[in-house]
């Protein structure tokens, strides 16, 4: 079971991604936890013991701290851990500076899931323009 960690501030991306995801939630194949800020995401991380999140994924544009900046904080702290950034907004310069920061992969709103469900489940890079 891939167990993954969505962060967003915008509080209904929860009830969107348990609905596109339902099949795989209800087969167990996946566990989703979600956080509303880049603070709430790091205290959730420093509570799993053992750590065994395999997948962050967070919006770039959140207030207090921003998506880069929780990326940043979580590769020094699970340098292993693999992280998807999505950001309503598609540019060089937030895709640049997340792949310079560690990201493995960045989608643009709206998400595009059937990209998205091939590139959680496959372990390997999905070209992503959505």
């Amino acid at each position: 079971m891939k167990k993954i960690l969505i962060v967003d501030d915008e509080r209904d991306v929860e009830s969107l991604f348990r609905q596109q995801f339902r099949k795989e939630l209800k087969a167990h194949e996946v566990e989703m936890h979600f956080a509303f800020s880049g603070k709430e995401a790091l205290e959730f991380m420093g509570t799993i013991q053992p750590f065994n999140i395999v997948l962050l994924m967070s919006d770039i544009n959140m207030p207090e701290m921003s998506g880069l900046d929780l990326l940043k904080k979580a590769k020094e702290l699970y340098p292993q851990l693999e992280v998807i950034m999505i950001s309503a907004f598609g540019d060089e310069e937030n895709l640049y500076a997340a792949k310079e920061l560690g990201a493995n992969d960045f989608f643009t709103k709206p998400v595009n899931f059937d990209i998205l469900r091939k590139r959680m489940f496959s372990n390997a890079p999905v070209k992503t323009s959505s």
